[in-house]
């Protein structure tokens, strides 16, 4: 994904990270795997809209899920959801 490609990071709601993550096959335990000092509860807020992750790490986040997806995925689930 392009610079002028990745979508603004606090336009992706909560329901968007959840499909993007299930879309890219991760559980939530998986991404904790994956992602140093992230947890499975940091996921599952971000994904409940009760509190929101750091730039960083929703960077972070947008770029484990995005080397599983197209960028045409990405987008679309961002737009629609």
């Amino acid at each position: 994904m392009d610079a002028s490609d990745v979508p603004d990071l606090d336009g992706i709601s909560p329901r968007a990270w959840r499909l993007l993550r299930v879309a890219a096959g991760y559980d939530q335990r998986a991404v904790e795997r994956e992602v140093d000092e992230l947890i499975q509860a940091h996921i599952s807020m971000l994904e409940s809209g009760n509190r929101s992750l750091s730039r960083s790490r929703r960077r972070t986040l947008l770029e484990l899920y995005g080397s599983e997806l197209t960028d045409d995925q990405v987008r679309a689930i961002v737009d629609h959801f």
